[in-house]
């Protein structure tokens, strides 16, 4: 099973990011779940969402303490919390920053990640030059499928066109595929 925990601040698309996530797992042949853990957070409030991908039945349905991979959506979070905690010593982590892992306080998850196990990229920047807005769910999701090949693109397409109709779809798959690219060609 693998275990995908996304950070970020209400209104980035941090629970449509897992729902969609989950949508391109199934499409890929797998059981997926995708839940979020939020209260009665108000826009830019933090927030997590969980997704869960198997090849069976999933019947675990609680939060995620130990993921594989872990998507932080504003870098602002990492200041105030730790949302690497738990993180598999063989996990992914995706940050979305232009910065680099020093930049961000975080050299040492870096170093302790398998090598190209770990990604900052300008999400934000590409979300704006694609959708005109700086929301980061769509491009992260194509560059998780980059980064780690647990979905794929065309999966994360779909999943995206079955969920945005007309431009507002069309748009977010460029920035996935756009992310997809960027990611590929900045691995190391």
């Amino acid at each position: 099973m693998v275990e995908i925990r996304v950070h970020g601040r209400g209104g980035q698309g941090v629970v449509t990011a897992s729902d969609l996530m989950a949508y391109a797992a199934f499409a890929d042949g797998h059981h997926a779940q995708a839940f979020p853990s939020f209260g009665s957070e108000r826009t830019g409030a933090p927030v997590v969402s969980y997704c869960r991908i198997e090849d069976k039945a999933i019947r675990s349905r609680e939060p995620i303490l130990d993921p594989d991979i872990v998507i932080v959506q504003d870098p602002t979070l990492l200041a105030i919390m730790d949302p690497f905690s738990g993180l598999k010593d063989n996990g992914y982590a995706l940050v979305n920053s232009q910065k680099t892992a020093a930049e961000l306080g975080v050299s040492e998850l870096e170093t302790r990640l398998p090598q190209g196990h770990f990604m900052s990229m300008p999400a934000s920047e590409i979300a704006l030059e694609k959708l005109g807005r700086p929301l980061p769910n769509a491009v992260l999701l194509g560059g998780l499928a980059a980064l780690t090949g647990i979905i794929k693109l065309e999966s994360v397409e779909d999943a995206i066109r079955g969920k945005f109709k007309g431009k507002v779809g069309d748009s977010n798959v460029e920035a996935a595929a756009t992310a997809y690219e960027y990611v590929k060609a900045n691995m190391v």
